[in-house]
């Protein structure tokens, strides 16, 4: 499974974030607001591993987005494994039927990896979306409202504080230089992502009620059932 998204845009005007000043002397912005251009970051998220593939533009139209996104896939698909079972003897997971809810209705290649990306118009697009299917992969849209869904935000979230958090980059170019090195550090040592991970083992653990002289626990709800 992959994530895709694209963030920004991002302006070369000074960035909120800590500095190094000291207590009582404040770092001092220009009080003139020039407009230096924007950045966006094309992103590629491999939750499973940490993997990030990434791409600094000025603007992200189809003409741009989808190129990129072509050959960034059709890396990563080369680089998996040769299948070996056959399709009958495949898991429901890596069945087509599955995630379509119906058997294909024309010819498909065997199902090679899921990618999930916003619900924006221009990735629904036919052109994308055929290329999509006919190398094996699956599209899968968040919901309206519920982009939170997909962990290539979360990444980005962390790669864009590293890099442009109390900077002042000048121009376009700039920010995404910052963007792109601060990817490829990121990239030298990945954090695989895990849905819910340590935060959810803290909530489960702050809704047991500990049973005085032992170790043994015992949930709120069934305090109410007893």
């Amino acid at each position: 499974m992959w994530c895709q998204d694209e963030a920004g845009p991002y302006q070369a005007i000074p960035q909120p974030g800590a500095s190094w000043q000291p207590v009582g002397s404040p770092r001092r912005q220009p009080h003139e607001y020039i407009r230096g251009g924007t950045a966006k970051l094309l992103t590629l998220f491999h939750p499973a591993t940490g993997a990030v593939r990434a791409k600094g533009v000025t603007s992200a139209p189809n003409a741009v987005l989808h190129p990129w996104l072509r050959d960034e896939l059709a890396q990563v698909l080369a680089g998996l494994p040769a299948l070996t079972t056959p399709q009958e003897e495949r898991p429901e997971a890596a069945q087509w039927a599955t995630w379509l809810g119906h058997p294909p209705r024309s010819p498909l290649p065997p199902l090679r990896l899921i990618l999930i990306w916003d619900n924006l118009a221009g990735h629904a697009s036919w052109p994308i979306v055929e290329w999509l299917f006919q190398h094996g992969i699956m599209p899968l849209y968040t919901p309206l409202s519920g982009s939170w869904l997909n962990m290539a935000e979360s990444v980005q979230r962390i790669v864009v504080g590293r890099a442009l958090a109390g900077q002042h980059p000048q121009t376009p170019e700039e920010l995404i230089a910052w963007l792109e090195e601060t990817v490829a550090g990121w990239n030298q040592a990945p954090t695989p992502f895990a849905w819910g991970g340590k935060r959810r083992e803290r909530r489960e653990r702050a809704r047991q009620r500990r049973l005085g002289g032992s170790a043994a626990t015992l949930a709120h709800r069934q305090l109410f059932l007893a």
